[in-house]
């Protein structure tokens, strides 16, 4: 990536927020692998004393969230951000990232489930200290991935860069940001999130870490197809007006078609032809139906989008902060 310029930057203070949803299985596997890694990173005096693992309970149904709470009563390590309900993993991880900027540096976010390399943290500091506001964390290659998966990945990419998005192929939200480029995050007010197509807009001073993806260690993804589907389908209309440029075109090209399909059929009837003309006035009322169709259901993504902006509803409530001082004895437990 271009512009990153070397500086001298202190030790920083760095929040892993990590997004949950549903993870009973896995959150006490997790705080013990990140809490180890945070603390070798300590040790090392690649991060300084304040550091912290932020969970982030997006609604959970079941025993996610009283988990999280007694792991952050245990150990001053760890704090909890409860949200009041389920937002969305673009929201959790939003709601993270703006709570932890309070405290720290440098904020990472990674998932829950660890398939993405911890170890790739060492890069995303030493970039950062290098003068990155942000790293990207890349997955290497999608071996671990299913036929489908791979294929509608590699579609999805490639439809996002035709459309003129700046969204990083193969990135997944496993990225490191400064307090700076926090900052300006939140000046951000958009009700429809794509944080992968937004932030590379922002223009900081970037890199790009590249990791292997692990196997989950317990119980399954919570990103069914509908939900890939809903985070496809905002990210290319929170990101791009194209698809509204190229009705337009389709549009014209269609009236082209009418209108030579027009004349053709009024020099036979002149000429006395006598055409049934039942497969053409098929054809070209089924063409003129679906594309109108979708025209139409295209316009209504983005409408839609639209009353969802004015309504200036918060893109997240927080119910409940869990966050003690090292050294405190109990925790601290804020509503807001």
């Amino acid at each position: 990536m271009s512009g990153m310029e070397s500086k001298e930057r202190k030790t920083p203070v760095l929040y892993l927020v990590v997004p949950c949803y549903n993870e009973e299985e896995v959150v006490e596997k997790s705080a013990d692998v990140l809490g180890g890694k945070m603390r070798r990173l300590l040790h090392e005096g690649r991060i300084a004393e304040g550091s912290k693992v932020m969970f982030v309970n997006d609604g959970s149904k079941d025993n996610t969230l009283p988990l999280l709470l007694g792991i952050a009563s245990r150990d001053s390590l760890f704090s909890v951000v409860g949200l009041a309900g389920n937002y969305g993993h673009q929201s959790a991880i939003l709601a993270g990232m703006m709570t932890a900027r309070q405290y720290a540096d440098a904020v990472v976010t990674i998932d829950a489930d660890l398939q993405q390399d911890i170890e790739a943290l060492d890069k995303f500091l030493a970039c950062y200290m290098a003068g990155s506001e942000v790293v990207y964390g890349v997955r290497n290659d999608r071996h671990s991935d299913g036929f489908f998966k791979k294929g509608t990945a590699t579609l999805y990419y490639d439809l996002m860069h035709l459309l003129g998005s700046k969204v990083i192929t193969n990135h997944a939200d496993y990225r490191l940001m400064s307090r700076k480029a926090l900052d300006a995050l939140a000046e951000y007010q958009e009700t429809n999130l794509f944080l992968r197509g937004l932030i590379p807009t922002m223009g900081f001073p970037s890199d790009v870490v590249y990791f292997d993806v692990k196997a989950r260690e317990a119980g399954h993804s919570k990103y069914t197809l509908n939900k890939m589907m809903t985070l496809a389908l905002d990210g290319i209309t929170s990101m791009s007006v194209r698809p509204l440029r190229m009705i337009s075109a389709l549009g014209f090209i269609v009236f082209v078609f009418s209108f030579v399909m027009s004349v053709i059929s009024l020099v036979d009837w002149v000429k006395g032809n006598n055409v049934p003309g039942y497969t053409t006035t098929m054809i070209v009322s089924l063409l003129i139906g679906g594309v109108t169709l979708l025209s139409l259901g295209i316009i209504g993504e983005y409408v839609g989008k639209i009353y969802m902006e004015t309504k200036h509803r918060p893109r997240y409530i927080i119910d409940t902060v869990v966050w003690k001082e090292s050294g405190a004895d109990d925790a601290e437990g804020k509503e807001e």
